[in-house]
């Protein structure tokens, strides 16, 4: 039995002629991952004209039930689906009947070497001539076309590499809107503001509300409820593979919509405690220049929660890796762990330093999808784990591991299952884990709670600020206005590569970091 059954939560719409026939109906869906039940008979109703919240804590079956209408995972038998009352099978991928419905993941699917022309044709195939000669003044101008709908100017010609966050996104819309004009169907939007600086997220907002005014219909996947409550007209929560609600969102509040996805009874907004005033500085940084930055410099205390911040390009997202010696560009400058050795260490060393980095890129640089979760867990210690004659102390690693699975609660079958067989935000933990386990005076974060659920938010926020309370100190390089607000007891803006604010205490608002951001103080 669902745990929410209403007509009204299930219904786009009250009325029974066509045009309130939902335009996606599924019911009935059920997937089984040898012991593991991803989903149980799941119902979903997305009305014709609507912005369809999907929402759910990490490993609540959300990924799975996209998979399974993209057509990557088979559905168990007895799921019943429908796009515009016309049945399909779950898990197919061929047929008409599927071309209503698409698809864009939160990595998007896009060459970063190739142009935006290339990389819409690599989806609907190139306009060729008789002879099969590519007409390539005329993909091009389709494709300035297809952009140009939503308002962006780029040049359709040059790799994607050099766009935007906010144009690759854009590219990546058009590319599964080809061929879909005036028609009605689903777009699925998976995380799209994920890697989004605040000033261009509302830009997206106003193209995901274009698509819906064009007669098209959108599943919105976000773990952000801001996002929800700023763009949905209904909400579905899901929650250990059942669906347990579906409402309207003018029917709701944060906390209301925080206890459906968690199950009891939530605080949905967090702000740090702040330390005791201190001067002794766990890390030092001068003189530091990398790719954009220019000149920076700034201490760290002992048990201080310091924000780095500022617009996609100004240079923020470059200082972590620099100062952990993670940047692969040239890098000068020097950094100081002052209670370690007192030495200082020119930044292209920075990386004998030891000091621990959870990266941007959780997939590419912070897991390896082929090894366990325990092996992630424990790679860094390999040198404190060995036996005699060199040998792995498999007890010892065993026993580290389960240690630490505790500790920071990471949700798994085992230390031996497939760190790809963790959600997003389980497999972050391990990250972090993996860090603390190094026993660091410094620990740095690069966008800690991308992609991860607000229950999940909430668990690393106290996970950080314990580490902190212990006398750790913690940088926070974020675009993520929500985690600098619940984390940081410091704030350090850059923009153009140079440091031009620092915001302090209480003093640290939204609208502050906005506005230092953008240059509009």
């Amino acid at each position: 039995m669902h745990a929410d059954t209403s007509p009204e939560t299930t219904r786009g719409s009250a009325g029974t002629d066509e045009s309130d026939r939902p335009v996606l109906r599924v019911s009935g869906l059920s997937k089984r991952f040898g012991g593991t039940q991803a989903l149980k008979d799941v119902d979903l109703e997305i009305a014709p004209g609507e912005i369809h919240a999907l929402i759910g804590p990490n490993g609540s079956g959300k990924s799975t039930l996209i998979k399974i209408l993209a057509g990557y995972h088979h559905a168990e038998p007895g799921a019943v689906a429908e796009l515009d009352g016309e049945p399909f099978g779950l898990g197919q991928v061929t047929g008409s009947r599927h071309d209503r419905l698409r698809f864009v993941h939160q990595e998007l699917g896009l060459v970063g070497e190739l142009s935006a022309t290339d990389n819409l044709a690599l989806s609907r195939g190139f306009a060729r001539t008789a002879v099969g000669n590519i007409r390539w003044p005329e993909m091009e101008r389709r494709t300035t076309a297809l952009v140009e709908r939503f308002g962006l100017a780029i040049d359709v010609r040059r790799p994607l590499s050099t766009a935007t966050p906010v144009q690759r996104a854009v590219v990546a819309i058009a590319a599964a809107l080809q061929g879909w004009e005036g028609r009605r169907g689903v777009l699925v939007l998976d995380e799209p503001t994920a890697v989004l600086p605040p000033g261009e997220v509302a830009r997206l907002f106003d193209i995901v509300r274009e698509i819906r005014d064009s007669g098209a219909s959108v599943l919105y996947v976000s773990h952000r409820m801001d996002e929800i409550f700023a763009l949905a007209d209904r909400v579905t929560v899901i929650r250990g593979g059942r669906r347990i609600a579906t409402r309207r969102v003018a029917e709701l509040t944060p906390r209301s919509l925080a206890e459906l996805m968690a199950g009891e009874e939530m605080e949905t907004t967090y702000r740090p405690r702040l330390p005791a005033a201190t001067d002794s500085a766990v890390l030092e940084v001068r003189n530091l220049w990398a790719g954009p930055l220019r000149d920076i410099g700034f201490s760290l205390a002992r048990g201080e929660r310091l924000g780095i911040t500022g617009l996609v390009g100004s240079g923020h997202e470059v200082v972590p890796y620099a100062v952990c010696g993670a940047y692969t560009g040239a890098v000068r400058g020097r950094v100081r762990l002052p209670e370690r050795s007192g030495r200082w260490t020119d930044a292209k060393n920075a990386g004998g330093l030891g000091i621990p980095l959870v990266p941007a890129d959780r997939a590419g640089e912070g897991v390896i999808g082929d090894f366990s979760v325990g092996e992630n867990l424990t790679l860094p210690l390999l040198d404190r784990l060995r036996a005699r004659a060199g040998r792995l102390h498999r007890r010892r690693e065993s026993s580290l591991a389960e240690e630490w699975i505790q500790r920071v609660g990471v949700r798994t079958a085992g230390r031996g299952a497939r760190i790809t067989t963790l959600s997003g935000g389980n497999q972050q933990k391990v990250v972090m884990a993996r860090c603390l386990a190094q026993q660091p005076p410094v620990l740095v974060l690069c966008e800690p709670t991308a992609g991860v659920d607000i229950a999940t938010r909430l668990q690393l926020y106290d996970l950080i600020e314990r580490q902190a309370d212990d006398g750790m100190g913690v940088i926070v390089s974020s675009s993520d206005t929500e985690d600098l607000l619940a984390l940081c007891t410091r704030v350090l803006v850059v923009r153009d590569g140079r440091i031009v604010r620092e915001i302090s205490g209480r003093d640290i608002t939204e609208p502050a970091l906005v506005h230092a951001m953008e240059g509009t103080e």
